[in-house]
């Protein structure tokens, strides 16, 4: 069948088609990612401090699927249990863990040292009748040392190390007796029987994995990080409402990675998947979301690079006629100049569908040729009234006899209705001549 729709019609039609693409194109690109994240960094720097307090999360969930039942299920199923493990720098355990870490950040290129570190670790499983889950959190909350390269002067800027940010560590990390690192250690521990039932396999090496492992937060560069400044600090008036005396004078600079962008890609969850058959096949399932990070920084940082480590460049105030926008140091020219060619775009497409009009133009109906219409009346009542309403119907179009007036039926129903040869009137019944 020919399209119902005229060229204009069929143009706009195209117009909004393209605008809705737009429109869930950068959704997509630009839309937030999930709320629990595999490593979560959050710190806070006062660049000429000696030191610099910062947190730390590592998150994951393990997935144990047993859908045809067996000895794993029959373990778990109904299975419900949590513990926790809480340490300081004074447990031996800890002070072997901020070893490891010093050795990963100076392996990575950089001379700060975690100096005191408290630990929090807990796991938590559930079990259900076609699977079990598994949900593994470590907090730390380390004190950041020797960041500070050179501290700020009038003449230069204090350069601040960020090398350290990579906080990972391989292998078994064990507090209090407790293995905290590995994934499999808390089902070995709680859980014995239905690990057995999963070792050697290839559940047991996926949920052997580390659980520290900040890489992603290091391996994205800072570059690609969103960045904004608050000026708080240097406005006259802030003075007046309480502010915090260690960023009077100073502007806040704000780092954050972890949400989709052009610059840093789609951010998607890390799952990894292992199928493994004992006496009945069953599945293991890791889910971590993508890193995040927010670093806030007192003073305008800017990004440099010494001897292969990033560094920031912290003066107090940003440079006169500084520009930047949220989306990281793009000039305003550049925001222009993306605006006008969004706004070209859609002169370019409202120009084809113009061309595409017109050369439609004298090539026969675009929509229902009146030649295929028929008309039908419609005017039948009740009261035998009838006007020059009426309706118009596709010709072999049988709808309308499906709907016709339940007046017109009856009329034709009663005898006589339509003898157009009666002259008689008609009289109340019982009426005789006087």
């Amino acid at each position: 069948m020919e399209s119902l729709l005229l060229p204009k019609q069929r143009s706009e039609s195209v117009l909004r088609a393209s605008i809705l693409v737009v429109i869930f194109t950068g959704l997509l690109i630009i839309g937030s990612s999930s709320s629990v994240f595999g490593a979560q960094l959050d710190a806070r720097i006062l660049p000429d401090a000696e030191s610099a307090d910062f947190t730390i999360k590592y998150q994951r969930n393990i997935w144990i699927g047993y859908p045809e039942g067996g000895q794993l299920a029959d373990e778990l199923r109904n299975s419900q249990w949590d513990f926790k493990v809480m340490a300081d720098s004074s447990n031996p355990g800890v002070q072997e863990l901020i070893q490891k870490l010093n050795q990963k950040i100076t392996s990575d290129g950089s001379s700060a040292r975690i100096t005191d570190l408290s630990v929090e670790y807990s796991a938590e499983l559930i079990g259900r009748g076609a699977n079990t889950s598994i949900d593994y959190q470590i907090i730390f909350s380390p004190t950041l040392s020797f960041y500070n390269i050179r501290q700020y002067s009038a003449n230069s800027p204090a350069l601040v190390d960020m090398g350290w940010r990579g906080l990972t560590v391989e292998g078994p990390v064990i507090i209090d007796g407790v293995e905290i690192n590995l994934p499999i250690s808390a089902l070995k521990t709680q859980a014995p029987a239905a690990y057995d039932i999963i070792a050697g396999t290839e559940g047991e090496s996926l949920m052997s994995v580390h659980l520290i492992n900040a890489d992603g937060i290091r391996d994205q560069p800072l570059t690609n990080w969103h960045f904004l400044f608050d000026p708080t600090g240097i406005n006259v008036d802030a003075g007046t409402f309480g502010l915090d005396e260690s960023i009077s004078g100073f502007v806040v600079s704000s780092f954050t990675m972890g949400e989709s962008s052009i610059r840093e890609g789609i951010q998607v969850e890390k799952e990894f998947f292992a199928e493994f058959t004992v006496d009945k096949p069953y599945e293991v399932r890791s889910v971590e979301s993508a890193d995040s990070a927010n670093l806030h920084l007192i003073g305008f940082a800017n990004i440099d690079n010494l001897e292969g480590t990033e560094i920031f460049g912290v003066t107090p105030r940003p440079p006169d006629n500084y520009a930047t926008t949220s989306s990281g140091e793009f000039p305003v020219m550049i925001i222009y100049g993306m605006a006008a060619m969004a706004g070209l775009g859609a002169i370019a497409i409202l120009f084809i569908s113009n061309r595409k009009l017109k050369a439609e133009e004298g090539q026969g109906q675009q929509g229902i040729d009146p030649s295929q219409l028929q008309s039908y009346s419609t005017s039948e009542s009740s009261g035998g009234y009838k006007t020059v309403r009426g309706e118009a119907q596709l010709k072999g179009d049988q709808s309308y006899d499906q709907t016709k007036s339940v007046y017109e039926q009856e009329k034709q129903a009663e005898p006589g209705s339509s003898d157009s040869t009666n002259k008689k009137g008609s009289m109340p019944k019982g009426w005789k001549p006087s």
